[in-house]
């Protein structure tokens, strides 16, 4: 019967009964062969904050070869979720590190501590040449991932890190950050956080300028942690595409740090990108109900016995029996990308995992050695190695480029210029 095939039909058959032809179309390989040619570049790792709270930026004696021995009982800490072992392990080609300092700081001093995140992760990746490389542009980036080296960005979140200040804006730009993100948890004084009550109703007219100025030098404009009406603001001025380096979709999870649908439109037509956040209360729905009940329960023991402290903690472990808190899943984190995509499509979503930065607890998903798991999950829902290649790297790249772009047919443009305060 073999004579009877055509010599195509025959190369075909052979092909099809080779040893491991019919894992070539596995979900794990479709994700292996999609991060082999696109490692993730992830939007968003707090390892800077790591370690200014567990080692007050000293780095001696700190190996980033394997950090997980790092948990400290005693002082309530975890093990850190990111080393060089780990990120190797979960694909990781490009990072942008957060360079993150409270937003509870005055202006001073929350300039003060970023120069130092800042300074503290350049003497990290220095320390480690043969794993990662210091780069500042979508090229350098892309030169580095092509050596096996794990390109290493920069980017501040929370406008409180310029204290007011175009001129800090920057110098900060001239030190390597090439994000921002415009709030944290609190409101700045020209943008509203999505966490905070409204003072501004959005963005100021210097927050407009804020952002006039991040594309005029190039810097991306980060809208992860404001709210809705900054988001439009911002995306009313802007002429570059920015980005979300950390955040879900609301109509997955109603939290207030998610992007609610008529953003994600806008986003489209700005070309920019959302990078899917991991943490916990922002990825599932039941487990931010949870958390919203079980704060309820406690005000409500509180207040039934309020000289009674003993009782009301004992009705609270009664509570949390009876209703077990969900966990978040790796999952529900595909949902997001999912809904991102059917929403706006493959070419604007990325991932931001907020890895030591508070995405602990999502099951399958540890650390930032995981991804391929993620990966393979998107894999099996359908997602092609061209769709995982734009979600993984392909995707910030260009979005990258589009704002060095910007920047470089505008580089003749003057600097915007505010008054110094004091």
């Amino acid at each position: 019967m073999l004579r009877r095939l055509t010599p195509a039909l025959l190369a075909a058959l052979t092909l099809a009964l080779a040893p491991g032809a019919a894992s070539a179309a596995s979900p794990e390989a479709t994700a292996e062969a999609a991060l082999r040619a696109a490692p993730v570049w992830d939007g968003h790792n707090d390892v800077p904050e790591q370690l200014r709270d567990r080692r007050k930026d000293v780095l001696a004696g700190f190996d980033f070869a394997d950090t997980t021995n790092t948990a400290d009982p005693a002082q309530k800490l975890d093990a850190m979720q990111t080393d060089l072992k780990r990120l190797r392990q979960g694909r990781v080609g490009a990072q942008f590190w957060s360079v993150y300092v409270s937003a509870m700081l005055d202006d001073q001093h929350a300039v003060q501590a970023t120069l130092e995140q800042i300074d503290v992760m350049k003497r990290l990746i220095a320390a480690n040449p043969r794993d990662m490389e210091f780069v500042t542009t979508a090229a350098g980036a892309e030169k580095a991932m092509k050596a096996g080296r794990i390109a290493s960005l920069l980017g501040m979140e929370g406008g409180h890190s310029i204290g007011g200040s175009l001129g800090v804006l920057r110098q900060m730009y001239a030190l390597g950050a090439r994000y921002m993100t415009l709030t944290h948890f609190r409101n700045t004084a020209w943008a509203d956080s999505a966490t905070d009550a409204p003072a501004h109703n959005g963005l100021t007219d210097f927050g407009r300028d804020v952002v006039r100025e991040m594309q005029r030098l190039g810097m991306l404009v980060d809208l992860s942690h404001v709210s809705a009406k900054t988001m439009t603001d911002a995306l009313d001025v802007a002429k570059a595409p920015v980005i979300f380096s950390h955040s879900g979709a609301e109509a997955i999870n109603g939290y207030a740090r998610n992007v609610p649908d008529a953003v994600l439109d806008r986003l489209q037509a700005n070309d920019g990108i959302i990078m899917v956040n991991f943490y916990p209360s922002y990825v599932s729905e039941p487990l931010r109900q949870w958390r919203a009940n079980w704060t309820g329960e406690e005000a409500r023991l509180k207040a039934l016995y309020p000289g009674a402290p003993d009782t009301a903690k004992a009705g609270l472990a009664a509570w949390e029996n009876a209703n077990p808190k969900p966990v978040a899943t790796l999952g529900q984190i595909a949902d997001h990308i999912d809904h991102i995509v059917r929403r706006i499509g493959i070419a604007h979503v990325g991932l931001g995992g907020d890895f030591d930065g508070g995405s602990n607890g999502v099951a399958g998903m540890p650390d930032v050695s995981a991804y391929p798991a993620l990966f393979t999950e998107l894999a099996r829902r359908g997602y092609s190695s061209a769709d995982l290649q734009k979600l993984s790297n392909g995707n910030i790249l260009r979005v990258l480029k589009a704002a060095e772009a910007y920047a470089a047919a505008h580089r003749g443009d003057p600097p915007i210029e505010s008054p110094t305060t004091f």
